[in-house]
């Protein structure tokens, strides 16, 4: 069984739909939801009315991406722990060929491909962001994103972007989940560079596509952009020198 967390900021729309989007597909995989209202909300749904297991969260105060998750994770049930956006829509089940991948246990995270509304590529397959890296996206010379290789099959990266990723439950536990200490940001690209220190490869699957409706209104906030400079800050005191090999 997969446990899928989603998390919701007052954006019960977005997880009215997805969850359609999981209805759809229920009948081709075992999964239960854990569902957090990170703020006071009422849902468009009653959450008995699906054909899998949804159990809700209600925090008494906002916590960050990775605090929730972790806590989502200490109630998960399944083999597999999921992490998705309420902004992720599935036009097909995306977990069969994530799974396959999942298989060889040299695999510790497996994300699909991301793409926007309009079916351009997302950059949430990216390298580990080092100094001379986050200049050259400053300046736009290059943004650090993967290309899809040629042949289309399952292939290695630093990191991916924590709008959907799927672990192995007992991987997610080695880890003890994401670090806390972020918030907001680069808990994925922190995660995903634990598990390489594992020995363990992240790895991005081009065969599954899903769409991410991002809004995005966080770039143009102050107490947002802050959160994202502590936080690149943090990734590289605890990383950046020394960052793992991945060329496997």
């Amino acid at each position: 069984m997969i446990s899928i967390s989603v998390v919701s900021h007052g954006q019960g729309t977005l997880v009215l739909q997805l969850l359609s989007d999981l209805t759809s597909v229920s009948h081709e995989a075992s999964f239960e939801v854990i569902l957090t209202k990170n703020i006071p909300e009422q849902f468009p749904f009653a959450v008995d009315e699906y054909p899998f297991s949804i159990s809700v969260i209600e925090n008494s105060a906002p916590k960050g991406f990775g605090a929730n998750h972790n806590q989502a994770f200490m109630r998960a049930l399944g083999t597999y722990f999921c992490v998705v956006n309420p902004d992720i829509r599935m036009a097909e089940n995306p977990f069969p060929k994530l799974l396959s991948v999942l298989e060889n246990k040299n695999v510790g995270i497996v994300a699909p491909q991301v793409v926007d509304p309009g079916g351009s590529l997302e950059d949430s397959v990216r390298r580990f962001p080092t100094l001379l890296s986050l200049v050259a996206k400053l300046f736009r010379i290059n943004d650090g994103r993967y290309s899809v290789p040629q042949d289309g099959k399952p292939y290695s990266a630093d990191w991916v972007g924590g709008m959907f990723m799927l672990f192995r439950s007992d991987n997610y536990r080695l880890l003890k989940g994401f670090d806390e200490s972020y918030f907001l940001y680069y808990e994925d690209v922190d995660i995903c560079t634990r598990m390489w220190k594992t020995g363990r490869r992240v790895v991005a699957n081009p065969e599954v596509l899903v769409i991410h409706d991002a809004r995005r209104t966080s770039r143009h906030s102050l107490r947002y952009i802050m959160w994202h400079i502590e936080s690149m800050l943090r990734y590289l005191i605890k990383h950046c020198w020394c960052l793992p090999r991945t060329s496997r």
